[in-house]
């Protein structure tokens, strides 16, 4: 039997109908969501959707954004019927990503004021809610970021959270809020060696070297939880960090209360981004731990270390994810409870994929995660007619419709997930 390689015409011809394909689906699922806001929120609802965007004690205080709620809903419909009509059409295909994008994003917009018709809504409250719960999916797509420019796959950042919320919730008990921080920080650290030793030494498959971390600290902090914190209830009661407002910027309208009056874990997670983007991308470790990533053999050959830059870069993302792990103690109740990550380490790696192994991209993805879950708490207190068992789900339903839908063509670094033997 002979085999043919397939040939350049072959291959365009291939992704050009992979493509056309693609926007097909894309077309179809705009339509749908068309049908869906007009027959359901156009049609089911009424009066005005009344979004408060400041509170009567703030310094400069903005009008309300009132918005006829059936107008609303038909004319956002009609846009997402146009969107799915030029998908089918031959421009359509160099807009797919984009066309989804903006239509989700319209979706969404049309369930919000269905929900709020008739009822007031904190716009401010809910963005300044997104930001905070982005915080540790975004540290956990940093922390991903950051291993696997190296090429190590961290399936264990959900255990590196889990970990640094637990020694956070410990140590600020005994010592204070920033000895909490310190000390996850330290946990994650030795985690993220552990990690290396594990994929780079010993050669472990990353994946299970991953599983095998989260199920140890479930184990270990699961026990702890329930047998010693019940008896010994001073060890969990963390004091937690309060709100930070920055003068004269907290007092800007809409943006001041949800970028400038926000604690010590959302500021540390834009300075962590902004210095992992100007590590990796425009300083000469950064291109030796992406040169790593890449062809880890044609590294060596020209001096790097392979085995060191892979254990720093490891190390660093244990750090970054305990750090992230302490907000949902110190941070958030001050308390620790079994398994209160909630998989938020996995959301972090799907927002690593969605950023395009990325910093930035990565907390981009992590604020679209966030907006979901504050989404779903908020929704709540509207009293809208869906069960809370599904509104609980939103989070991980956004999770697959961006993985899915929206990344396209991402692809990780080149020898991500290979183990390197030095010949």
């Amino acid at each position: 039997m002979t085999m043919t390689a397939d040939t350049p015409s072959t291959t365009a011809t291939r992704i050009k109908t992979g493509k056309l394909r693609q926007a097909r689906i894309t077309g179809g699922i705009l339509i749908a969501l068309a049908a869906l806001v007009a027959l359901v929120f156009g049609a089911g609802s009424s009066g005005d959707a009344v979004f408060r965007l400041s509170r009567a004690s703030d310094p400069i205080v903005v009008p309300n954004l009132i918005v006829p709620a059936t107008a609303f809903n038909y004319i956002a419909a009609a846009a997402l019927a146009f969107l799915g009509a030029r998908q089918f059409l031959r421009g359509g295909v160099r807009w797919t990503s984009l066309s989804l994008g903006f239509g989700l994003a319209l979706a969404v917009a049309a369930f919000l004021v269905w929900a709020t018709a008739g009822k007031s809504f904190s716009l401010t409250g809910m963005l300044q809610a997104t930001v905070i719960r982005a915080v540790p999916i975004a540290l956990g797509g940093l922390a991903g970021v950051l291993s696997e420019r190296v090429a190590v796959v961290n399936i264990a950042i959900e255990g590196m959270l889990l970990a640094g919320a637990f020694a956070g919730a410990l140590f600020g008990s005994l010592l204070g809020g920033m000895s909490g921080v310190i000390a996850a920080v330290a946990i994650g650290g030795l985690f993220g060696l552990i990690l290396a030793a594990l994929v780079v030494t010993y050669r472990v498959d990353q994946i299970i070297a991953g599983v095998v971390i989260n199920l140890f600290v479930l184990g270990v902090t699961s026990y702890v939880s329930s047998q010693v914190y019940q008896e010994y209830r001073q060890l969990n009661n963390a004091p937690v960090f309060r709100p930070i407002k920055i003068p004269f910027l907290a007092d800007i309208p809409v943006i001041g209360p949800v970028l400038f009056q926000q604690n010590i874990f959302v500021y540390g997670a834009l300075v962590m981004v902004a210095v992992a983007t100007y590590y990796l991308f425009y300083t000469r470790s950064g291109l030796r731990a992406r040169a790593v990533g890449e062809n880890p053999k044609a590294a060596d050959t020209l001096g790097i270390n392979v085995y060191r830059t892979r254990y720093i870069n490891v190390i660093m993302a244990g750090m970054v994810a305990g750090f992230g792990g302490a907000w949902f103690t110190l941070g958030s109740v001050g308390r620790f409870d079994e398994g209160m990550t909630g998989g938020r380490g996995y959301i972090g790696l799907a927002a690593m994929i969605v950023g395009r192994w990325h910093p930035v991209g990565a907390l981009m993805a992590a604020l679209v995660f966030g907006f979901a879950d504050s989404l779903q708490q908020k929704l709540a207190l509207l009293q809208t007619p869906i069960p809370s068992e599904f509104l609980a789900m939103t989070p991980y339903i956004a999770t697959m419709i961006l993985v899915a839908g929206l990344i396209g063509r991402a692809r990780a670094p080149a020898a991500d997930g290979k183990a390197y033997i030095k010949e």
